[in-house]
């Protein structure tokens, strides 16, 4: 009797340690996830601990199963550094590096460890697939799933990440990024950005060492005023146009962002983009979740040229708005009148518009305000009523004065904000985001309202909506912001219990859902992201508006700069240029610049010489001809102006059939003529083509024979002389295919 017990008790414990040990080598069973687009892949795998890390990431190998050999071929850690190639790095238990996501959990502990749980795949189209994979903590009830959304032909990949609490209890989220990458290489350059008003997208470029190097905006509103959310990493070598191994990426976030770059003690490099955790931890409550924002990369072997290509043709069909469509050209009322205008001085400035050949008026600052009218930036700023002394037939009198007259009509708002002088803050001070403690602290002479407080959302919407209301014929909306945010503090979270510290991420979500309110009504309407210049431009805010502005630099020489940097992330038909009279640089000059993106005038029209007006009036016709290409068409560049006294690109259609190309001298010193050939790109070698010299002024003669026949490979291996000298400082070419 004793002894068959025994021997059943011996059966259950052989039996439950076979089903320990098939667990555990169940547990244990490696998962490959290869995350491909069409030229390249991350691959993703578990190791014995079920912890996920990144094996490889670059170029799409030929054999599928090769992926799972990938591991054991390369050092990434040992016993003494920790782990650092984790898909998404936590704290506080085995990682010695910089974290993705740091978490105190409702009994205050602070360790989070992720392990792989589960994935799928979803094809969305025969172009689009999402991966999502689902991490857990084997301790806490939390689920981390992170979403990969590849665009195969343009070899985009979107990465963001869901934090889901399953806890009883809220959860505190002192970090939580969006991504987080891993790249091996000999070396690596990172190349990023920095600027202040009028002096937008400076790039500097640096070596990689040991440490982590961090870009990062703490601003709150108007974000991107210092520094953007972008940014290339080249390994091995420095960025090069055609060739070498470049990332390219943005955080598609409008608020304050942080980007780490960490070389660890192996010479790995981890890329960690996020929200910034900067005065920002979150309460995420029992049951609920956070979604992050969007790091958005693409890879090329090719160089920057064809990565900017790439993230060009995704943009176009997948983020901005309307990106497939059209544009309207425009004359801006500003340089011409500032805030000194009444409607007879606006309904000549039709005239000129419609003169001039643009599509649209657009009315700026300036039009608003009553019982403090805004005559200067002082005061009115959130009193969205039509001055009566200025306009006292209101704005349905001039967009019905700008159709008669032949043109369009558009206006210009700053709906965030609001001026202490002014019948809004005197309202609603509440609605203002201050420190009741501190004394009040303005940029350009303004604050910042909180939007973060539904009711704050529910005005800034109806600031839009009444317009179209009212005005069903609005044409465009030029959406500025102008401030930065001091000393933050909300009222609204501080009577609802809610963390201070959630401001500055809140703030945007408020952005961002009154923006969709706006979508979902006014689906179509063509809108401007501004923020004094190019303080917001990024792929978070541009999902809702059709194009940004990038500086209020408008200096032709400058901008030249500033369009070049920004054209590595951003298409041209996104990206608008204005010909104003920053400068002496002739209407040439400041036309053919202002050509390389959406055109558009802030001149005095009847101030213009006879040869300027027809000069401008030519630019426009120019256009015209060539602004599908333009705007939709592959853009290369062939001359960087960093590196020579010329800058050249050129924008070559999908058919190969047609293609523009703009040279500008950019230095005024002695004998900076160009006299070298420029190859062209992008052409189609067994094609023939015609080039001719477009733009000329009155009696201008040309070098350049548009009788003159040449190959498409003749035109990309050896080039051509544009002859562009002190006296021929800007020469734009048409190029045509000869049948």
């Amino acid at each position: 009797m004793i002894y068959s017990k025994m021997k059943a008790i011996y059966r259950l414990i052989i039996l439950f340690l076979l089903v320990i040990t098939w667990s555990n080598s169940f547990a244990q069973k490696t998962v490959v996830i290869a995350i491909e687009t069409k030229d390249n892949v991350l691959v993703l795998q578990t190791d014995n601990t079920s912890k996920l890390r990144i094996n490889y990431f670059g170029t799409k190998l030929e054999n599928p199963s090769d992926y799972s050999q990938i591991t054991g071929h390369s050092e990434r850690e040992d016993d003494q550094e920790g782990i650092s190639n984790e898909i998404y790095t936590s704290s506080g238990t085995t990682n010695l590096f910089e974290p993705a996501l740091t978490i105190i959990h409702p009994d205050g502990n602070a360790s989070t460890e992720l392990q792989y749980a589960s994935h799928k795949v979803e094809k969305i189209d025969h172009n689009v697939t999402l991966t999502t994979v689902v991490l857990t903590d084997p301790v806490y009830p939390l689920e981390v799933k992170l979403f990969f959304k590849t665009y195969a032909t343009e070899n985009v990949m979107e990465q963001w990440t869901v934090i889901n609490n399953r806890a009883k209890n809220p959860i505190v989220m002192e970090k939580y990024a969006s991504a987080n990458l891993y790249f091996e290489a000999n070396s690596y350059y990172l190349t990023h950005y920095h600027g202040s008003w009028a002096s937008e997208m400076k790039p500097e470029e640096t070596q990689l060492t040991a440490g982590i190097k961090s870009i990062d905006s703490k601003l709150g509103a108007r974000a991107n005023l210092f520094e953007p959310p972008s940014f290339m990493v080249s390994l091995n070598e420095t960025a090069k146009e055609n060739t070498g191994k470049v990332l390219l990426g943005q955080l598609a976030w409008t608020g304050n962002f942080k980007i780490d770059f960490e070389l660890d003690p192996l010479h790995n490099l981890r890329l960690i983009a996020g929200i910034n955790p900067y005065a920002s931890s979150y309460e995420v409550a029992a049951g609920k979740s956070f979604e992050t924002p969007v790091l958005i990369t693409t890879f090329s072997n090719e160089g920057t040229g064809l990565a900017s290509r790439n993230l060009h043709s995704w943009a176009r069909k997948y983020r901005i708005l309307d990106g497939e469509g059209s544009r309207l050209t425009l004359l801006n009322n500003w340089e011409a009148t500032y805030f000194n205008f009444n409607e007879e001085k606006l309904t000549t400035l039709f005239g000129d518009a419609k003169k001039l050949g643009v599509d649209m008026f657009l009315l700026d600052d300036g039009w608003f305000a009553n019982k403090y009218p805004r005559n200067d930036d002082h005061a009115g700023l959130g009193d969205w009523q039509e001055n009566k002394k200025k306009l006292p037939n209101g704005i349905g009198y001039l967009v019905k004065e700008a159709t008669k007259a032949g043109v369009k009509f558009g206006i210009w708002i700053e709906p965030e904000m609001v001026n202490p002088k002014s019948e809004l803050y005197e309202n609603h001070p509440d609605w203002v985001i201050k420190e009741e403690k501190r004394p009040e602290h303005y940029f350009r002479n303004q604050l910042v309202l909180d939007l973060s407080n539904p009711e704050v959302q529910d005005f800034v919407f109806g600031v839009l909506d009444n317009l179209f209301t009212k005005n069903p014929e609005l044409a465009f909306i030029k959406w500025d912001c102008n401030a930065v945010i001091y000393n933050a503090h909300s009222k609204y979270l501080e009577k609802t219990g809610q963390r201070q510290t959630q401001l500055y991420v809140d703030y945007v979500k408020g952005l961002y859902a009154v923006l969709d309110r706006i979508r979902t009504k006014y689906p179509k309407v063509p809108m401007m992201l501004c923020s004094g210049g190019g303080g917001r431009v990024d792929y978070g805010a541009l999902k809702y508006f059709t194009e940004y502005w990038p500086s209020d630099n408008t200096d032709p020489i400058e901008r030249v700069f500033i369009q070049w940097e920004n054209s590595y992330f951003f298409p041209t038909i996104a990206q608008c240029n204005h010909v104003t009279d920053w400068s002496k640089a002739s209407m040439k000059f400041r036309t053919d610049v202002a050509m390389m993106g959406k055109l558009g005038f802030d001149i005095v029209v009847n101030e213009l010489s006879p040869a300027d007006l027809t000069a401008a009036q030519t630019a426009l016709a120019t256009y015209d001809r060539n602004k599908e290409t333009i705007w939709h068409g592959d853009m290369y560049r062939l001359a960087d102006p960093y590196q020579h006294p010329i800058a050249s690109l050129m924008f070559v259609d999908r058919s190969k059939k047609s293609a523009i190309q703009f040279n500008y001298l950019i230095s005024n010193r002695y004998a900076a003529d160009y006299t070298k050939r420029i190859r062209m790109s992008g052409l189609d070698p067994h094609k023939k083509y015609q080039l001719k010299e477009v733009n000329l002024g009155h009696n201008s003669k040309t070098p350049i024979d548009a009788n003159a026949t040449y190959s498409g490979d003749f035109l990309m291996q050896v080039g051509i002389n544009p002859r562009v000298t002190r006296s021929r400082n800007s020469v734009v070419i048409e190029i045509s295919e000869v049948n």
